[in-house]
């Protein structure tokens, strides 16, 4: 049996954990800027019809008495921390898929936490106990029918599939649920008066080959309840990353400095829940007329320090023309090392001890936020009252449409 549990409006409810002012108001959290979209709603928000992805003007127009607020990229990266260590305690096989979600195998555990509603019950509890936030489960057969069960009764629902009971729970599954199936798809099987999975097995998979090509065959195999993806670890990641869209482009280098600044403090806190350090800063630029531009350079000596990995970007910008306005910056840190492993030492070794004290720095830092909350202590030149848009996760922040 596999596990999946997505945590319930993931930013929205540590918002709310940390500001009990704002329970049971609506909070939609996301892009400040008029480029801004919704990147988490509370469900009090969802009623008004604000969901993610949603650009933020219109969730402002569907929903004025929300509280807006930006993102704390780094607040909902120690909080999943928290909740991973928790996963990693229930069960060997853990795989991520979100900072707010993940599968589990529940292969062998039976003996530990009895049997699978158990077992989700049990889970569900953990993750409240150490966060104080509510999570969705769905256990089934396979991935797909858990991912589609967790999905079921939200927010802070469980949903078991037995064995033998996939297609009564697909009868009535929309066809959306399943990966890949967009609204041109839905459309041109609605012509065939398919509207739900399990209507979906009753067309031979020949056909649906023939009418959708290779996704019939995946198509098909969901249909009749088949998913033989297992459960899979992470491998170490090859970088780590964070960029934003400014709400105007623009040339003005000491501002795209502070945004680097920024960056460099996210990646750092990355490496450091990674434990790991990096010898290649790339800096990423997107210009006006939307072209990517990218400058990278590898140093002898790794550093996983705010400091160190800003000054590194900083050079790299230095050298970058900007003959258009730039429209989106980011910062990358890739060739990651162990941060236990022996490194290289610098070739001037007064450089070598400042970047190890500054780490000491960011940790403490990170010690005080996660105490005190995010505006506790910072650096000066980021509290300055010139606005700026907030860094996340490469991409802009975390996939949008998660629970």
């Amino acid at each position: 049996m596999i596990l999946h549990v997505d945590m319930d409006a993931f930013y929205a409810a540590v918002e709310q954990r940390d500001r009990p002012e704002l329970r049971g108001r609506p909070v939609v959290v996301g892009g400040m800027g008029g480029r801004g979209v919704v990147a988490a709603a509370s469900y009090e928000a969802r009623a008004f019809g604000v969901r993610s992805a949603l650009p933020t003007a219109e969730a402002r127009r569907l929903c004025p008495q929300a509280v807006f607020l930006a993102p704390r990229p780094e607040r909902y990266r120690e909080v999943s921390r928290r909740i991973r260590e928790v996963l990693a305690s229930f069960s060997p096989i853990v795989e991520p898929v979100s900072i707010d979600e993940a599968f589990l195998d529940l292969a062998g555990t039976e003996r530990l936490y009895g049997p699978p509603p158990a077992a989700g019950r049990l889970l569900k509890e953990r993750i409240f106990a150490a966060v104080g936030l509510t999570a969705s489960v769905g256990i089934a057969p396979n991935r797909f029918l858990a991912k589609a069960a967790s999905d079921f009764a939200k927010p802070d629902g469980l949903t078991v599939i037995a064995p033998g009971e996939e297609a009564a729970f697909l009868a009535v599954l929309p066809l959306e649920k399943a990966p890949g199936v967009g609204p041109r798809m839905r459309e041109r099987l609605a012509r065939f008066g398919v509207r739900f999975l399990g209507e979906l097995a009753r067309i031979p998979e020949g056909e649906l080959v023939a009418l959708l090509g290779a996704a019939g065959q995946r198509l098909a195999a969901l249909a009749r309840g088949i998913d033989p993806t297992p459960v899979t670890p992470p491998s170490p990641p090859r970088s780590l990353g964070s960029e934003c869209t400014l709400d105007r482009d623009t040339r003005d280098r000491d501002l795209l400095a502070r945004l680097l600044l920024a960056h460099a403090e996210a990646v750092a806190a990355e490496l450091r829940a990674a434990d790991a350090a990096a010898r290649t800063v790339v800096l990423k630029i997107r210009l006006a007329d939307f072209s990517l531009k990218t400058r990278r350079r590898t140093w002898a000596a790794a550093a996983s320090s705010s400091r160190e990995l800003y000054r590194r970007a900083l050079a790299l910008l230095e050298g970058f023309p900007l003959g258009q306005p730039v429209r989106l910056i980011g910062l990358a840190a890739a060739g990651l090392v162990a941060a236990g492993l022996p490194r290289q030492p610098p070739l001037f070794g007064e450089q070598g001890r400042r970047s190890a004290e500054w780490e000491r720095v960011d940790r403490a830092m990170a010690s005080i936020q996660e105490r005190f909350g995010d505006g506790a202590v910072g650096r000066a030149s980021l509290r300055e009252p010139r606005k700026t848009p907030a860094p996340g996760p490469r991409g802009g922040g975390r996939r949008p449409g998660r629970g």
